[in-house]
């Protein structure tokens, strides 16, 4: 029987009490377990400390996942946060150059909502700080104080472009998505495809042509009650079916 692939879920770093901790989401890693099929392995932000080539060579894919904090604007030449903007440094520091080299190595990418954000950054793209005050976009926050079944419900249509990734996997020309995020792309950037768009016009999702395995990112939250929607499934299975064949080469 083969073995189950192993897919890293990257973490956030967070003060509890007296001490940081490294944490990831249970949704992340319960999609990748029955979502993707395979075993997930939370991978610390410990930046430099991470030899990457090592742990590329013992992975089978990487789940870069969502987050309370925002990319440093430093990292894509945008201006100063906003006061009380939530930052993540060692976050930023271990998952953009994990990117980088991940597809350079040929290993199976999945970016959801920082995550999509994180994989913009580290190829050269740009993030509008705050979406619902840049240009033509609607707000695209979650509401506040309101349940998380609320928060998670599908909010807007996607546009999913034809030819790309997402309509190889069977998704319809329009679907219906959730919208929890505050920034979104400005500048894509270079070498990665539009595959899907919010009414506004705002890009909600890109592939990477040149990338050799799985690579895509989604603004929107795929993770969230994964095998009850099934397109939401349909992106973590072809996921966890590009982490397969990684791990039978392997």
């Amino acid at each position: 029987m083969p073995r189950l692939p192993l897919i890293g879920v990257t973490a956030c770093t967070k003060q509890i009490g007296l001490h940081p901790y490294h944490i990831a989401g249970d949704k992340y890693v319960r999609a990748v377990a029955v979502g993707a099929q395979g075993l997930p392995l939370i991978i610390p932000s410990l930046a430099e400390l991470i030899d990457q080539p090592t742990l590329l060579e013992n992975l089978d894919g990487l789940l870069f996942t969502g987050s309370p904090s925002n990319v440093e604007p430093h990292y894509y030449g945008g201006p100063a946060s906003a006061p009380g903007t939530p930052h993540d440094s060692l976050r930023d520091r271990t998952t953009l150059p994990l990117i980088r080299a991940a597809l350079a190595a040929g290993v199976p990418i999945l970016g959801i909502c920082r995550g999509f954000q994180e994989m913009n950054v580290a190829l050269g793209g740009s993030l509008h700080q705050k979406v619902h005050e840049a240009g033509p976009f609607q707000d695209h926050r979650e509401p506040e104080n309101e349940p998380v079944e609320v928060q998670y419900a599908p909010s807007h249509a996607l546009h999913v472009q034809p030819g790309g990734v997402l309509a190889g996997l069977g998704l319809a020309a329009e679907i219906q998505v959730n919208s929890i995020h505050g920034q979104g792309i400005d500048r894509l950037a270079p070498g990665l495809r539009v595959e899907a768009t919010a009414p506004d016009g705002l890009i909600e999702a890109f592939s990477a042509i040149d990338a050799r395995s799985f690579a895509l990112g989604v603004q929107w939250h795929p993770e969230w009650q994964v095998l009850s929607n099934p397109d939401y499934l349909a992106i973590f299975q072809a996921f966890g079916e590009a982490c397969r064949e990684r791990a039978g080469q392997r």
